[in-house]
């Protein structure tokens, strides 16, 4: 994986971003989760590209990692964390106990993981390189990552641009063909 890997083309950010892990230093703490799940956002042709930290349906801030060269609107959302350091002020922000149920659903959405790690228009455009909010890249091992459509969206959803790691139960919402005919294991 690169040293950042947004700086690479978008559907190959996509990928290189399963297994890094998101780190969020906080005043109550820090609070991080690997990342396992992203969707691709490429233009001119992606009539759903969105870039930076932004606010949908009036209530959910969704985290996407801008990528390609200044002036393109290119980025990749995350869209799945797996908890790895705060959980307990995740679950309080969320409004969630500590039963194995609720901590698989703690992070497995843009909105959950953004309200979980208290990400929202006051992190916009920060570069993910150092705290308060960064990225750590993963360690270079090699991962069982499934490719198929994004979710969730209305435009251009027949593009295969939503990436996954196999068999992780942070994920949104898992393709079971996918998962039998395009697994593809990359290393990072």
């Amino acid at each position: 994986m690169a040293e950042r890997p947004f700086d690479l083309p978008t559907l190959e950010a996509a990928r290189a971003l399963i297994g890094a892990t998101l780190v969020h230093e906080t005043p109550l703490g820090r609070l991080s989760g690997r990342i396992v799940e992203t969707e691709a956002y490429v233009t001119p042709d992606d009539g759903a590209c969105h870039a930076y930290v932004y606010l949908t349906y009036g209530m959910h801030y969704m985290l996407n990692v801008v990528t390609e060269q200044a002036g393109i609107a290119a980025a990749v959302l995350i869209r799945a964390l797996e908890p790895l350091e705060g959980m307990e002020v995740m679950a309080e922000r969320r409004g969630l106990g500590s039963t194995p149920v609720e901590m698989a659903n703690l992070t497995n959405g843009p909105g959950r993981l953004c309200q979980a790690m208290g990400i929202d228009l006051r992190l916009n455009g920060v570069a993910l390189t150092a705290p308060p909010l960064h990225i750590v890249p993963s360690h270079g091992e090699a991962l069982p990552i499934v490719q198929t459509t994004r979710i969730g969206i209305t435009r251009s959803v027949e593009l295969p641009y939503r990436f996954y790691l196999r068999g992780n139960r942070h994920v949104s919402v898992r393709d079971r063909a996918a998962e039998l005919c395009s697994v593809a294991t990359t290393p990072d």
